[in-house]
């Protein structure tokens, strides 16, 4: 019994702790955790909730471009800055093409226009790198790439994706050298690194036959295990970084909330009456599990806090549906269990053994229902922009840790109350034995 009261102070402990955490913030030595609420290292907040910067560049078109390209590259540069602010953790920030020739972007928490331009940059740093990490070629260099499907030689028995890359002429001599470099060097060195913003989107290497001479020509083909999709994104990717105009702000300016200063606020206040009203919900219907059910959701929402809190997540309203819906996930887990626990109970098992057998046979429902949410969630998240992608981040990490929660905190509470003699079924929500 004393150790079973031991562990169980313990455990509140943890969770106070945790929940102090969430709010106030935690600094232990070099480990530093910052609060939830905290506006500058803590959780980001959306557009929607606390304004930031709008900035607006419109392309600059030098003498003889192509007008007929100009939709495909303006939709390149959204792309391209959509994936930059992904990257940097903005995944609430929007872009959108506004007429023929400009692009709008909107960022979240940074009210300086200036420092939110530093931030985004004009374009995307594409870079052909060497095993020792030297620049060979820039962006600039390169004319076009496209993905292709067929037969690279006429000794190849079978066709295969590839991707085709065009230089400009002034970058073909360089190219050439430095492929010649590549095949004479050693095994694991024979590489050059395609790079974007510091991220390899690919590293080939160069095939000993170019020895001699190195890849002559303006034309040079990627060729490995590609699939028709990945063949594709690679050359968009290139050419992402090589568009062939330059950008200027033509506008920048800061915005406030679009849902009003309030919003945060509003939003908090309703989030929090939601839980209360679910615990209340929880301790009057299943009386002691809704108390463990009420603690364990009070651990669950301050281990997602601060997960967010240590990670920036950037969260407007759909990710703050998010949470609240990862919520109702991790109360339903709850349910399931207990409602396999008062079936036990009913057919005359003793409380220990209602609350394993309990678990045990909800455990495949609870896992069936998070698995299908997850891979809803990573869809949205890979597949999504934006606020979709936000969305979509929040509820993945709370649908995993509402899981852990309900499997292993839950569990561990009701076996302490077991062992603390806790045993009339009316404690746990029955109100009499079914007569056998």
């Amino acid at each position: 019994m004393k150790k079973s009261i031991l562990s169980f102070v313990a455990v509140i402990a943890v969770i106070a702790l945790l929940c102090c955490t969430a709010v106030f913030g935690l600094t232990v030595g070099p480990v530093s955790v910052p609060s939830a609420l905290d506006e500058e290292d803590g959780i980001r907040r959306g557009l929607d909730l606390v304004g930031g910067s709008s900035i607006t560049f419109e392309a600059v078109l030098e003498d003889g471009y192509n007008t007929a390209n100009l939709e495909s590259d303006m939709a390149s540069v959204q792309a391209m800055m959509q994936k930059r602010l992904d990257s940097l953790g903005y995944t609430e920030a929007t872009v959108e093409l506004v007429g023929d020739r400009r692009v709008k972007v909107d960022i979240p928490a940074i009210n300086d226009p200036a420092e939110a331009v530093s931030t985004l940059g004009a374009t995307a740093q594409l870079k052909f790198v060497d095993a020792d990490g030297n620049t060979i070629l820039d962006g600039s260099g390169i004319k076009s790439a496209k993905s292709g499907y067929g037969q690279l030689s006429e000794s190849d028995l079978s066709s295969q994706h590839y991707v085709e890359v065009t230089f400009k002429e002034d970058a073909v001599e360089t190219w050439t050298e430095a492929t010649k470099a590549a095949a004479n060097a050693e095994s694991g060195k024979n590489t050059i690194k395609i790079m974007m913003d510091d991220e390899v989107l690919s590293e080939p290497s160069v095939s000993s036959e170019y020895a001699a001479t190195g890849i002559t020509g303006d034309t040079c083909v990627i060729s490995g295990s590609f699939t028709a999709e990945s063949a594709k994104t690679l050359a968009e990717q290139i050419n992402i970084g090589q568009l062939p105009f330059s950008l200027e702000e033509v506008s920048m300016s800061s915005v406030g909330p679009q849902l009003g200063e309030k919003a945060l606020s509003t939003s908090v206040k309703a989030g929090a009456i939601g839980i209360l009203l679910v615990m209340l919900f929880m301790i009057l219907f299943y009386r002691l599990p809704g108390v463990v059910a009420s603690i364990a959701l009070l651990f669950y929402t301050a281990l997602d806090l601060v997960i967010l809190s240590v990670a920036h997540v950037n969260l407007s309203l759909p990710g703050i549906a998010g949470i609240i819906l990862s919520i109702g996930m991790a109360v339903d887990a709850n349910v399931v269990i207990f409602e396999r626990m008062k079936d036990e109970l009913g057919n005359g098992k003793t409380i220990r053994a209602a609350i394993d057998s309990g678990f045990h046979r909800a455990f495949s429902a609870i896992l069936d229902s998070n698995i299908t949410t997850l891979i809803a969630a990573f869809v949205l998240y890979f597949m999504g922009t934006g606020t979709v992608k936000g969305f979509a981040l929040t509820l993945g990490i709370g649908v995993v840790l509402s899981m852990f929660t309900a499997v292993t905190v839950t569990h561990f509470l009701l076996n302490r109350m077991a062992d603390f003699r806790l045993t009339d079924p009316k404690f746990y929500g029955v109100r009499k034995k079914k007569e056998a």
